[in-house]
């Protein structure tokens, strides 16, 4: 009797328990009063400005500029094209590393993707996850397999025809946390083990990174910037190394991404207008949907603050609409309900309706878990090719 009426309470909480209704009433005040569906905006690109010119506020990031200065670290031909991997400044206190494909015997500039890693609690890769790599130790495979159906995408769309590029966010890869420059307690426990095996040593980093997002996030804050804002500013970067390539095609520049590359997806298709066409896989939801549940499961380099007041997650899509925007679902995703899911289709595809562009938003659903398997990134891929060809 007593677990039927815990298990019947529990259906009706959150994850956040008695504080939930406070939240939930507090964020009902001025929500989304950027959004496109707000008002009747007289202008398209007055809100449009008003509402990237306000998360960039939010954003918080404006570090001082740095030329690129690209250097080739290593180059590999692959079946059909070559993989370059690069290194370039983000800004005059960051580099980070991509892979840089070129598909091979291009005759004219060609289109191109900003392909962008995921997070899955795995920091010690980041381009690697969705990038062909020699000598691949057993735990990537895995996760390739698991997450992308042991398909590479940034390869496929290399074989294709595009010029990709993918590069490492901070906190991963060649951005990844470095132990030896922590000072804590628990830095010296991992320090102090001995990983003859390189998949243990990666699971061993990958355990110690996660705990450490929490002080990074606090001291990101502290120092008046946020997550997100120094994720989407070394994006842009990346839109930078493409515009400087004789290879690629300016005018047909697309983003996409699976997970955490989704929500970057996300804020570099919504903040800048270079990106012609974006696809957005297993992030996709309301904010309204997730302060009930599911925020728990989520890393804290998704938070802006204060942004919920102004624009949900879907909004910051919207900001570069009607140009072409793809969703892609997974049903059985334990990070989103489905509910959420529709509540951001329905608002894109209002915002698109009101536009006059139906045509350019798409939103399907797959009963898979977490993941961007080989049939969607094919349906990503035609997506693609319909606006980018």
């Amino acid at each position: 009797m007593a677990a039927t009426s815990r298990s019947t309470a529990q259906d009706g909480s959150s994850d956040v328990g008695n504080f939930y209704p406070l939240l939930k009433e507090y964020s009902a005040q001025h929500r989304n009063s950027l959004s496109f569906l707000a008002k009747d905006w007289t202008s398209l690109e007055t809100w449009r400005s008003t509402a990237r010119s306000r998360m960039e506020t939010l954003l918080a990031f404006d570090p001082e500029p740095a030329p690129l200065d690209t250097e080739v670290l290593q180059k590999n031909q692959r079946e059909g094209y070559t993989q370059y991997l690069v290194r370039y400044n983000v800004n005059a206190y960051q580099k980070t590393e991509a892979y840089l494909l070129i598909p091979d015997n291009l005759e004219a500039p060609a289109p191109a993707v900003v392909a962008l890693h995921d997070h899955g609690g795995f920091y010690y890769y980041g381009k690697e996850k969705h990038n062909m790599t020699d000598h691949q130790p057993r735990i990537l495979k895995e996760y390739i397999g698991q997450l992308y159906g042991g398909r590479t995408y940034a390869d496929e769309l290399a074989r294709r025809g595009y010029v990709v590029l993918s590069p490492d966010a901070i906190y991963f890869g060649s951005q990844r946390l470095d132990p030896q420059q922590v000072t804590s307690g628990r830095i010296d426990e991992y320090l102090q083990q001995e990983h003859d095996d390189l998949n243990k040593k990666i699971e061993a980093f990958n355990d110690l990174a996660g705990d450490f997002e929490v002080p990074v996030e606090k001291t990101i804050l502290a120092a008046g910037t946020t997550w997100p804002g120094i994720i989407v500013q070394g994006d842009r970067r990346a839109i930078d190394l493409l515009h400087s390539r004789p290879e690629v095609d300016t005018a047909r520049i697309a983003a996409m991404g699976l997970s955490l590359g989704g929500l970057r997806t996300t804020y570099l298709f919504g903040m800048d207008e270079r990106i012609k066409a974006g696809v957005i896989a297993g992030f996709s939801s309301t904010y309204g949907e997730m302060l009930q549940r599911h925020f728990w499961n989520h890393t804290w380099m998704m938070y802006v603050p204060r942004q919920y007041r102004f624009l949900d997650l879907p909004d910051v899509a919207s900001l570069n609409a009607p140009r072409p925007l793809m969703i892609l679902n997974a049903r059985q995703d334990q990070l989103f309900t489905v509910k959420g899911m529709k509540a951001a289709e329905e608002k894109l595809a209002t915002i698109y309706q009101k536009m006059g562009a139906p045509e350019k938003f798409r939103a399907s659903y797959y009963d898979e878990p977490h993941s961007m398997t080989i049939p969607m990134q094919d349906d990503a891929i035609d997506w693609l090719d319909r606006w980018l060809r």
